[in-house]
């Protein structure tokens, strides 16, 4: 089980200490797909920490973005990318841990998220999956962050793996949850089992104008619905919900939701600005960062094969965990394990 204490051992012995060690770190050295877990669950989301140590607002780009900042302001930037129906609060216990390491840790609220605003009333409420990582970007610029270890999961993740895939050298390392998840909209197009097509019921709701009016009037109880199908194995309290669900009240959260699952299944256009940079990620270009990929062993998302499904995608230095009992939010149910997910990535380059 894993606790802070455990996690400063973890941190500082290396990429990963024991029990974590020997089989996945050897096999990655080797350019296989380790694969390790721990020896028992990590523990039920606690409630060890409610707020962020710092909250601010940063123009960048066509937003004026809200984001939390724990650690020391010249460490090594480390940017938490939180997914839907999420906030930065999914990284609340994360963050301290890897702010006590030293890292700078930047953790925005996505647009259509949160404090998060886009600065123009004029401005396309655009949710494709470039117009994220761009956004991801302009905040790094913003911030004067040359490079930084990126980490993610869900919407999340898809941000950094395209950061990481198209512009390699502004991310010093990558942690994606669920692999590999830069969308391919030609590939969407065709079905899946039936058991998987269930669990995505969401988006075929969102299809129509009858779910935008449902997200829009009941978005906190189909948030919770959410969380409760993706982490089957979390009992979150309602205070803890109630945090996030606050990021929902954004202006622009139902449109933002709407355009990217609607965007996903080629339903909505996206700014025929990015098509050159959709086009490149139609190819599914290979991520060649240092790379930990986590699956949640209880997520209904996690695809079979222990990260066989998505190894191909990663050639740079790559270790893969999947951690038992945990579910689609990693980072909140498993805050110690991603954590130390995050240190392994960014020592895999310097070994």
């Amino acid at each position: 089980m894993f606790s802070r204490r455990s996690f400063g051992r973890l941190a500082g012995a290396g990429a990963f200490g024991a029990p974590w060690a020997g089989a996945g770190a050897s096999a990655a050295a080797a350019g296989a797909a380790p694969h390790a877990t721990p020896p028992s669950a990590p523990p039920a989301a606690r409630q060890d920490h409610t707020s962020f140590a710092g909250l601010r607002q940063t123009k960048a780009g066509v937003l004026d973005v809200g984001h939390a900042e724990d650690g020391p302001a010249h460490g090594p930037a480390v940017v938490l990318l939180h997914g839907w129906p999420y906030d930065i609060h999914s990284y609340v216990d994360v963050a301290p841990l890897l702010a006590a390491r030293g890292y700078r840790v930047i953790v925005p609220y996505l647009r259509g998220h949160g404090t998060t605003r886009i600065l123009s009333d004029t401005t396309f409420r655009d949710a494709q999956q470039s117009v994220f990582a761009l956004d991801l970007i302009a905040l790094m610029d913003a911030l004067r962050i040359d490079k930084a270890v990126l980490a993610g999961y869900d919407w999340g993740s898809r941000t950094a793996d395209i950061v990481a895939a198209l512009w390699p050298q502004r991310c010093r390392a990558l942690v994606s949850v669920t692999g590999y998840l830069i969308t391919d909209r030609e590939a969407n197009r065709q079905p899946q089992p039936p058991r998987a097509e269930w669990a995505w019921w969401y988006q075929y709701y969102f299809a129509t104008e009858r779910g935008r009016l449902g997200l829009d009037r009941y978005r906190r109880d189909l948030g919770r619905l959410v969380w409760t199908f993706n982490s089957p194995t979390w009992h979150f309290s309602d205070a803890t919900f109630d945090r996030t669900a606050a990021a929902f009240d954004n202006p622009d959260y139902v449109a933002i939701v709407i355009h990217n699952y609607r965007w996903r299944l080629g339903l909505a256009a996206g700014d025929p600005r990015y098509d050159a940079l959709e086009r490149q990620l139609a190819t599914g270009p290979v991520i060649g960062v240092p790379t930990v990929t986590l699956d949640g062993g209880a997520d209904p998302f996690t695809p079979a094969g222990d990260g066989a499904a998505y190894r191909g995608k990663f050639s740079g230095p790559y270790v893969h965990r999947t951690l038992p009992g945990v579910g689609h939010n990693v980072p909140q149910e498993a805050p110690e394990a991603f954590a130390a997910a995050v240190v392994e990535a960014d020592r895999l380059g310097h070994r």
